[in-house]
């Protein structure tokens, strides 16, 4: 039984309602993948394991606490308080299924031939040891779409490999391209490419089931996250083999400067603040002149070295230090507003409170929306950054508590009887 009956799944709407996912995924690539096909429609049942509990449900941020220890786990967490985990899983109904018992593979057996999409995105192997293969999910269900998502993808001499998205961002090469000329590599910080694989991953899902539509035939779909990050690397494969160009040297990789055309100044100056920053670009000499105007004229912008937009480019460490004298005193959005005013292109570098709390652009769009939640309470979500004509996000429960729809799944979608729905509560099953 529902605590809230308002949590009780019903009708979905949307163009993907009718579509329903066995959605074994875990971590942020695979639940953010799902959540894109649950926003619109999907039924998307989340499949866990109790005694295993998929880690963003342990990890910070927990609302109204201190955020510093991001990414920490947290033992013994209450595994209905993670937002992270929360975030991810929207739209989306839970279950729990012990699958290292035969009565666990049975049961999810059952889920899969109910349903048209099964996704993954476990370790290569963790799948076919529960037998779940690909030709095993056909004989359930034929026309099933199989949807994998691993580093290196399931074929090749690396397949085996584990993966996440500090590794994926390195072996792809994002890493390597990445941070400031004559330094080190920088790397990427957070998992950026979990998420890009994600989203690469729900494509391939719409793309079957449109496939599915327009034949009947389903499909295994296997993304790698390496060739994803690969797939982000164009521009750069083409200033090697068509340029003959390094990618790393003396002035590359770039960092905030820009080279064609030769803007200067042009980059992240900290203003005024603990960690804040505003970005200013000067294209050409009259640009150059309103920003001289604008800030004053003090006596440096009368230099020789930044007398032409060609000789401010060639000096620009000593442009970009002379700049920040004049940035750090002032607040970001102060510097922004006067500089855009003199028309100059400026902006002020937003954190995450900015973006949530002040920016009225995406507050006017509806970026962030709230939806309630039976132990976290109301909670602000980011919403899906596309507008329809006719169509929108069908938002209507925040995240599974765990096994939160057993009962229904299992009783009311597979029916499963009520002694037989006892005994694999009791036993562990579910």
């Amino acid at each position: 039984m529902y605590l809230d009956e308002r949590r009780r799944p019903g009708p979905r709407r949307g163009p993907l309602a009718g579509v329903r996912v066995a959605d074994f995924c875990w971590m942020g690539v695979g639940s953010v993948a799902t959540r894109l096909l649950a926003d619109f429609g999907a039924e998307v049942i989340k499949i866990e394991d109790r005694t295993r509990i998929d880690t963003p449900r342990k990890l910070p941020l927990y609302k109204d606490e201190d955020a510093r220890n991001f990414g920490e786990e947290v033992v013994g967490a209450d595994p209905d308080k993670g937002g992270l985990f929360n975030n991810y899983c929207r739209n989306k109904l839970g279950v729990t299924i012990n699958m290292r018992s035969a009565e666990g593979r049975r049961l999810a057996e059952r889920l899969i031939a109910a349903s048209s999409v099964v996704t993954e995105n476990f370790a290569p192997g963790v799948m076919e040891r529960w037998g779940l293969t690909y030709e095993r999910l056909r004989e359930l269900r034929p026309d099933v779409v199989y949807a994998r998502m691993s580093g290196y993808g399931h074929s090749g001499p690396n397949a085996a490999y584990r993966s996440y998205g500090p590794v994926v961002q390195a072996v792809s090469g994002l890493s390597f391209i990445s941070g400031l000329p004559g330094r080190e590599p920088s790397g990427w910080g957070l998992s950026h490419m979990d998420n890009q694989a994600a989203f690469y991953n729900s494509a391939a899902i719409l793309m079957a089931i449109r496939h599915r539509m327009l034949t009947g035939q389903g499909t295994e779909i296997d993304v790698s996250a390496i060739e994803t990050g690969i797939s982000l690397l164009g521009p750069v494969m083409l200033e090697v083999t068509v340029n003959g160009r390094a990618t790393r040297g003396p002035r590359y990789p770039a960092g905030n400067r820009l080279e064609y055309p030769h803007a200067a100044p042009h980059g992240v100056y900290p203003a005024s603040g603990e960690d804040r920053w505003v970005a200013i670009a000067v294209f050409n000499d009259e640009e150059w002149s309103r920003f001289a105007d604008a800030i004053g004229r003090p006596a440096w912008t009368a230099d020789e070295r930044f007398a032409s937009q060609q000789s401010r480019w060639e000096n620009q460490d000593a442009l970009d230090e002379a700049v920040a004298t004049w940035t750090s005193q002032r607040d970001r959005y102060e510097a922004t507003k006067l500089l855009q005013e003199a028309g100059v292109r400026a902006g002020a570098v937003q954190n995450a409170q900015d973006l949530n709390e002040t920016d009225p652009q995406l507050a006017h769009r509806g970026v962030f929306f709230q939806m309630d939640h039976p132990v976290i309470g109301e909670a602000r979500f980011e919403g899906v950054p596309v507008h329809f004509d006719g169509m929108s996000a069908d938002n209507w429960r925040s995240g599974p508590l765990l096994g939160e729809d057993n009962e229904y799944v299992f009783k009311e979608l597979l029916g499963v009887a009520d002694d037989e729905f006892a005994e694999l509560t009791v036993s562990g099953v579910i």
